[in-house]
């Protein structure tokens, strides 16, 4: 598998996703600014990917920051907090990035500074390091949905470029493929970007799964013939009633599965739930340029002056989705409230 970000020495190194799948070129980034750059031009997508990039960017701050005192250190890296946090909204894991790295020196107040940056550039690695991890048991936990010769459809790019490594929506893919199991999938080619048609496709055929791309207005007739088994897609943010941002799209394809009797699934890493948010009507929503809908990989495809409206995420309502998929287990999404339950969590395990 490619990977999406790499931290070395001299810097962190970022697949520059806007030129898949023509070509395969890295960013070198050797400050903060430059990955949030990263993250707000799409170089690098994807909720935990742009989470273990805002990490990254926090542990490049440190290495040139000069302070007498762990609390100078935080002080100093308010702006880089705060800049990165910026970069997109919608994606809760970059909150959830920084929050961590903010608990990691408040906790370590009694450390003398070099020791302290040293603690927060390996928890950035750690963080990367832990997101393979959870990818594969997210591909665990959905890997008996894949039958023998069944068909899948995805949404967007949940795959191993949208994280740390094996994806999370595309993790029982790679495992399914693993184990021989013959299925095929229909990835949306996902305008207006088109990260399913540049990045799943690729990465699925780089696997060797079956892929077939297809226009987004195509779901609907196949899902209508009874072509399609399920849909797994992934998410940007989950909230406390199961209500999930995703790429804009999704929320009308789990409307098309739930009149044509498809199950529809979110794969969602922990880290994405976010449960100080009550419903999806308060999920913050990204709108980008106008640019990315008028124009394809920069040819202009609608008038001059026309205005275009470029909303990058919609909200799924719970209602929609037949189960949640986390690398805790698998949840109805009325229970994702209780993600944090140890005691709850086995309770519904036992019922589910």
């Amino acid at each position: 598998m490619l990977k999406a970000i790499m931290w070395e020495k001299e810097g962190v190194y970022i697949l520059d996703q806007r030129q898949l799948p023509e070509k395969v070129a890295y960013i070198k980034c050797k400050n903060y600014e430059d990955v949030a750059e990263a993250i707000e031009n799409l170089s690098i997508r994807g909720a935990p990917a742009i989470g273990i990039a805002a990490a990254m960017a926090v542990a490049l701050a440190v290495r040139k920051i000069n302070a007498k005192s762990p609390q100078s250190l935080f002080d100093k890296l308010e702006p880089v907090f705060d800049r990165i946090l910026n970069t997109r909204p919608t994606a809760v894991n970059i909150r959830w990035a920084i929050d961590r790295l903010k608990m990691l020196i408040n906790k370590n107040q009694h450390l003398k500074v070099d020791e302290l940056k040293e603690l927060i550039i390996k928890e950035a690695i750690k963080i990367h390091e832990e997101d393979v991890e959870i990818n594969r048991r997210i591909g665990e936990h959905a890997l008996p949905l894949f039958k023998e010769k069944c068909t899948v459809m995805t949404y967007c790019n949940a795959g191993s470029l949208a994280t740390g490594g094996y994806g999370t929506a595309t993790a029982p893919m790679y495992l399914a493929k693993q184990k021989g199991i013959n299925f095929r999938v229909f990835a949306c080619e996902t305008r207006p970007v088109l990260q399913g048609a540049r990045i799943t496709s690729f990465e699925l055929m780089q696997a060797g799964i079956d892929v077939t791309l297809i226009p987004d207005n195509t779901a609907g007739v196949l899902l209508k013939k009874g072509i399609i088994d399920f849909v797994i897609v992934g998410t940007d943010r989950t909230v406390r009633n199961g209500d999930v941002a995703n790429k804009i799209g999704t929320y009308s394809l789990a409307v098309l599965c739930k009149e044509n009797k498809v199950p529809f699934y979110v794969a969602a890493p922990t880290s994405s739930i976010d449960l100080t948010i009550q419903s999806g009507d308060d999920i913050p929503i990204e709108e980008r340029t106008p640019e990315e809908v008028i124009k394809i990989k920069n040819v202009k495809i609608a008038p001059d002056g026309v205005k275009a409206l470029n909303l990058a995420f919609d909200v799924t309502p719970a209602k929609y989705i037949s189960a949640i998929i986390t690398e805790k287990g698998v949840f109805l999404p009325k229970h994702i409230k209780y993600i944090n339950d140890s005691k709850k969590l086995e309770e519904l395990r036992q019922n589910l």
